[in-house]
Formats: C-alpha cells, structure tokens, sequence
C-alpha cells in the first residue's frame, strides 16, 4: 500500500497544472481574506454601534447600559422586592432634526426588557455582576456575567437575592411568602453596588429577502414599577449606567411615591449578538473558492486517467481497484489538507492584520479549530470529489455535481438567495452543511437575533456540519469501490 500511495503521489506531482492549481487555491482565500476585512465595519455590533464596546471578563463584548438605584452592599446582604409591573414604549429613530429619539407609541416591552434586582462590582460598563428579573416574555431569569442565563417561574413576581460570600444566590415568588430558588451565582467578595434596575434592548425585526437581509427597528424605553424594597440599608442613588456611552439612549429616570419606586430607562445587559458585526470567520470567507478550486483537482485526478486510458495500466499493475481508489484518497486528502492549511493560516493571519482586534473574540483553541477545520473541510470535500469523478467518470458532469452538492447550496444560502427556513434545511443535509467549522459567534438564548445563515449562523454545530459532509464522502466512496469492482475500465 506504502508504494502505491508513493506511485500516486508521484502522478499528482508530474503534473504542473495541479500543483498550480494548489496555489491558486492559497491565493485566492488569501486575496479574500484582504478584502473581506478591507470592506468589514470594524466595530462590534454592525452600523451605528461605537468603535470601542465594553468587554466582560472572558474578552465577549456586551451592552452594560440600565437605570439602575442602587446603595452600597460592603458583605453580606439581602434583597427583596416585588415587580408590579414591566411596560415599554417604542421610540421613533433619531434624524438630524431630532438627534433624541422620542416616544413613537405604547406598546407591550420588548422580550428582553428587564426589571429586577442586582448586585454589581461597581457601576463600570462590562464588571461583572449576578442579577434576577421579570422579563417582557421569558419570565422570571437569573442572569450573570452577561453571557450566563438561567430560566427561573414565569409568572413570579417577587423577587430576592441572598449574598453570602462569593455566591449569590437568587430567589422568586408569586406571593411574597413562599419561595423557589432560581439558581446561584459567583461573584467576588468586597463592596459592590446593589439594588433595583430597568433596561430594554431596542425593538428589531429581521427580515430576509432573495439577495439580502435588512433589519429594521428603533430604541425602546422600559418602566418598572417596584414596591416592598428592602435592601442593606442607606440612602438610594440612581445611576444611569452606560449613558455616556450611549448618546442617543434616552435619559434614565427614577421616582418614589411611598414605598412604590419607578424606574424608566433604555440600554441592555447582554452580549452583543455579533450577526452584523466583524467576525473572525469572515477572514476565511475564501475558503469556498479555495474549496471549488481543489475540488475541480480532484475529478481530475481520476477522469483525467479514463480519458487518457491510463486508467488500464494502473489496474493491470494494482488489480485491486479498490486499493487503488484508497491510495489516491490519501494522497489527495494529504495534499489538500496541506495547502488548505497553509490557506487558512495565511489568511487568518493577513486579514487580522488588515482588521484589527476589534471583530468578535475568539480564543486560541478557536482560531485553531477554524483553521484546522477549514483545512479539514477542503480535503474531506476533494475526497468527495475524487469519489464522485470515479462514479461518473466524465470530468465537466463530475465537477458539475461537486459545484451544485457543495459550493451552490453554501453561496445560496450565505447570500440569502434561499429563504431563511429553506437555508437552514440546506444546511442540514448538504455537504455544505461543514462549513459550519468556520463559526465563531455564540447563538446567545438571552439575545434576540436572526440565527440564519445569511447572518453568519449554521444550524447545526462545527462537529455536526462537518459529519454530514464525511457521511456524504463515506457513501460516494462506498459506491465507486462498488462500481469500480463491476465496471470495465
């Protein structure tokens, strides 16, 4: 077997269009690469979102912008409180004669909308904190640490937060008397500001459409009514956390009549959902090109041999067709997986440094998944190429189906040709559907967003996709061995 994959290598080599087309390859993602960050908004969170997001512990970038009334809680303490009611009020968008939204109409809050308590290490956008709220439409969530959301009762009301040391521990109710516990939460030890707060996300709606998508919208303001607050004791301070980040968020405001307390505010606590910002993978956009380029090398490397009639000396000097086929998967996935690892390394690297350090985070262990996966997903679908040249043996039908079973279905549906719900089939069940490798953004439960293709999601996750595309290269190479066997050469 050892000297067959060395006689298959040598063929792949003597042939200086391949190992050309190797390098178009690598040229061709790297080139993406440039323009993909050269054209990328640089800033988180698409247009109309500033340069310079705060960022949690772990590096996410997040929205931290809530009224909040809050006194000093130096140890350990209690909250209680009971929501009387969470409503909201859309806001026509700003224009140059009116920079300041203003209220358009009533409306219920938005899902998201939140009001509750929380106890947080400073009023600083992006510390960290462990809240629990009554929501628009997710009822009762414990939520910390921005990217942290646990579902609580859907219909409490009362609400309560016990610190004891570095945990915090959350509490609701329906009637003040008898409570279930939501969950915990660590938090550092020290003086932290504690209290009552209001934040709704703005009002969006996705659309997508043959050839695009859009979101439209506008900001949101909430109000929270409050009564039976007790907390550690001293006076209340209303903060508006992220205001001066957020010049166009409305004005947070805070009332008391008695023990009843209104807060009314804009802003949100969460992760920035990065559908329409800078993301990593954007940087391999090429890896389709790169993909279709080595694919095309692929049928060749078998029809090319049927159409010279070398096919018949190869099978007299190894009359096990069979070994033959899996010699030249080998030596194909080998070399594919090679240049495709160059490509993707190149091109992370170039379009970083095109881009800069401000598109969503990825840790090492991602960057590597990406890269490695990317590499890995080219040399799987060449092998699948490879497998296909052998089934139908004619190098432009071959080459057709490779283009319509991989590059087609990924093309319709990142470019939101597809509808989003037939997108997201195709996704499932093509081999397109391994390009999923390349996803670094989170789907966050807790952030309302269009996770369709066309905003950069797949349906299934990176080791899903990319099973569906070894299952469809297992079957075709099942199918040429067995024809091969049969068939004359």
């Amino acid at each position: 077997m050892i000297g067959l994959v060395r006689a298959e290598l040598t063929k792949f080599r003597s042939v200086r269009g391949w190992l050309v087309g190797c390098g178009i390859a690598v040229v061709l993602m790297v080139l993406l690469a440039v323009v993909a960050a050269a054209g990328t908004d640089a800033r988180v969170g698409g247009p109309g979102a500033r340069a310079e997001l705060p960022r949690a512990s772990d590096g996410t970038p997040v929205l931290d912008g809530f009224t909040f009334l809050q006194q000093p809680l130096a140890g350990d303490g209690t909250l209680t409180v009971r929501v009387a009611s969470l409503t909201g009020v859309a806001l026509r968008p700003p224009t140059p004669d009116e920079p300041v939204p203003t209220e358009r109409e009533e409306a219920t809050p938005e899902p998201w909308a939140k009001a509750g308590l929380i106890i947080k290490d400073g009023t600083t956008p992006g510390s960290p904190y462990a809240a629990v709220m009554v929501t628009g439409s997710h009822g009762v969530r414990l939520q910390h640490d921005f990217i942290h959301d646990l579902a609580g009762p859907a219909d409490a009301r009362w609400l309560r937060l016990v610190r004891r040391g570095g945990t915090v521990t959350a509490y609701a109710s329906t009637d003040g008397a008898a409570w279930t516990t939501v969950g915990s939460a660590p938090l550092a030890t020290g003086e932290m500001s504690a209290g009552i707060f209001v934040a709704t996300p703005p009002h969006q709606e996705y659309e997508q459409f043959v050839g695009g998508t859009s979101v439209v919208g506008g900001g949101a303001i909430a109000t929270g009514t409050f009564d039976n607050l007790t907390g550690p004791g001293g006076d209340w301070t209303m903060v508006d956390v992220g205001a001066d980040d957020s010049p166009n968020r409305p004005e947070g405001t805070s009332t008391r009549t008695g023990d009843t307390f209104v807060l009314r505010g804009g802003g949100d606590i969460a992760p920035v959902d990065g559908g329409t910002g800078p993301k990593l993978e954007q940087t391999l956009s090429g890896g389709f090109l790169a993909l279709t380029v080595l694919a095309v090398l692929g049928v060749l490397f078998v029809t090319t041999e049927y159409r010279r009639g070398m096919v018949r000396t190869t099978f007299a000097a190894t009359p096990s067709r069979v070994r033959v086929l899996a010699a030249k998967s080998v030596v194909l996935g080998g070399v594919t997986f090679a240049v495709g690892l160059v490509a993707a390394t190149a091109a992370l690297l170039v379009g970083t440094a095109i881009r800069g350090d401000n598109a969503y985070p990825a840790d090492a262990l991602t960057q590597v998944r990406i890269v490695v996966g990317t590499a890995a997903l080219i040399a799987v679908a060449t092998v699948l190429a490879l497998a296909i040249g052998t089934i139908l043996r004619r190098g432009a039908g071959a080459v057709a189906a490779v283009v319509v079973l991989i590059t087609l279905p990924y093309i319709l549906s990142a470019a939101a040709v597809l509808p989003a719900a037939t997108a997201d089939w195709v996704l499932r069940i093509t081999p397109a559907a391994a390009f999923a490798v390349q996803q670094t953004v989170p789907e966050w439960p807790q952030v309302d967003q269009a996770y369709t293709p066309a905003f950069g999601f797949f349906p299934l996750p990176a080791w899903g996709g990319f099973a569906v595309l070894c299952a469809w290269t297992a079957l075709a190479l099942a199918i040429a061995a067995a024809l091969l066997r049969r068939r004359d050469a």
